[in-house]
Protein backbone atom coordinates (compact mmCIF):
# COMPACT_ATOMS: atom_id res chain seq x y z
CA UNK A 1 0.00 0.00 0.00
CA UNK A 2 1.39 3.31 -1.08
CA UNK A 3 2.01 5.85 2.12
CA UNK A 4 -0.10 9.13 1.27
CA UNK A 5 3.04 11.12 2.63
CA UNK A 6 5.34 12.04 -0.42
CA UNK A 7 8.68 13.44 0.16
CA UNK A 8 9.23 16.85 -2.01
CA UNK A 9 12.44 18.70 -2.83
CA UNK A 10 11.80 22.39 -2.49
CA UNK A 11 14.95 25.49 -2.69
CA UNK A 12 14.45 27.43 0.52
CA UNK A 13 17.12 30.32 1.16
CA UNK A 14 19.60 29.30 -1.26
CA UNK A 15 19.27 25.15 0.27
CA UNK A 16 17.73 22.44 -1.03
CA UNK A 17 15.68 20.67 1.10
CA UNK A 18 12.72 17.96 1.35
CA UNK A 19 9.46 18.09 3.21
CA UNK A 20 7.16 15.16 3.85
CA UNK A 21 3.48 16.08 3.29
CA UNK A 22 0.23 14.56 1.63
CA UNK A 23 -0.85 16.14 -1.58
CA UNK A 24 -3.59 18.04 0.28
CA UNK A 25 -1.26 19.78 1.89
CA UNK A 26 1.26 20.67 -0.86
CA UNK A 27 -1.57 21.89 -2.53
CA UNK A 28 -3.36 24.03 -0.57
CA UNK A 29 0.71 25.38 0.00
CA UNK A 30 0.40 26.11 -3.90
CA UNK A 31 -3.04 27.53 -3.35
CA UNK A 32 -1.80 29.94 -0.65
CA UNK A 33 1.12 31.20 -2.40
CA UNK A 34 -0.66 32.24 -5.68
CA UNK A 35 -3.03 33.35 -3.97
CA UNK A 36 -0.19 35.62 -2.28
CA UNK A 37 1.46 35.81 -5.66
CA UNK A 38 4.81 34.32 -4.05
CA UNK A 39 6.94 31.50 -4.73
CA UNK A 40 6.21 28.37 -3.34
CA UNK A 41 9.76 28.51 -2.50
CA UNK A 42 9.47 32.27 -0.52
CA UNK A 43 6.17 30.67 0.87
CA UNK A 44 8.43 27.68 2.37
CA UNK A 45 10.80 30.24 3.72
CA UNK A 46 8.49 32.45 5.25
CA UNK A 47 7.19 29.41 7.96
CA UNK A 48 10.52 28.13 8.21
CA UNK A 49 11.93 31.17 9.44
CA UNK A 50 8.85 31.73 11.87
CA UNK A 51 8.80 28.30 13.59
CA UNK A 52 9.68 27.81 16.82
CA UNK A 53 9.88 24.08 16.97
CA UNK A 54 9.21 20.97 15.48
CA UNK A 55 9.98 19.95 11.57
CA UNK A 56 9.33 21.55 8.50
CA UNK A 57 6.78 19.38 7.78
CA UNK A 58 4.63 19.68 10.94
CA UNK A 59 4.84 23.79 10.39
CA UNK A 60 3.27 23.46 7.25
CA UNK A 61 0.68 21.42 7.75
CA UNK A 62 -0.56 24.16 10.81
CA UNK A 63 0.51 26.70 8.88
CA UNK A 64 -2.17 25.44 6.04
CA UNK A 65 -4.52 24.32 9.35
CA UNK A 66 -4.51 28.10 10.43
CA UNK A 67 -5.11 29.50 7.40
CA UNK A 68 -8.06 27.78 6.54
CA UNK A 69 -9.53 27.95 10.03
CA UNK A 70 -8.66 31.78 9.79
CA UNK A 71 -11.10 31.87 6.31
CA UNK A 72 -13.77 28.94 8.13
CA UNK A 73 -13.86 31.84 10.95
CA UNK A 74 -14.20 35.39 8.46
CA UNK A 75 -16.98 33.07 7.12
CA UNK A 76 -18.96 32.70 9.82
CA UNK A 77 -18.59 36.06 10.90
CA UNK A 78 -19.95 37.32 7.68
CA UNK A 79 -23.28 35.07 7.72
CA UNK A 80 -21.84 32.27 5.35
CA UNK A 81 -22.29 28.53 5.23
CA UNK A 82 -19.02 26.89 5.21
CA UNK A 83 -20.51 23.63 3.60
CA UNK A 84 -22.38 25.18 0.85
CA UNK A 85 -20.82 29.05 0.91
CA UNK A 86 -24.55 30.07 0.61
CA UNK A 87 -25.35 33.57 2.85
CA UNK A 88 -27.60 33.23 5.32
CA UNK A 89 -30.48 35.46 5.43
CA UNK A 90 -30.82 38.68 6.82
CA UNK A 91 -33.50 39.14 8.90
Amino acid sequence: MKSPVVKRSIVIAGHKTSVSLEDAFWDALKEIAAGRRMTLSDLVATIDSSRTQGNLSSAIRLFVLDFYRGHAATARGQGTSERSGATAPVA
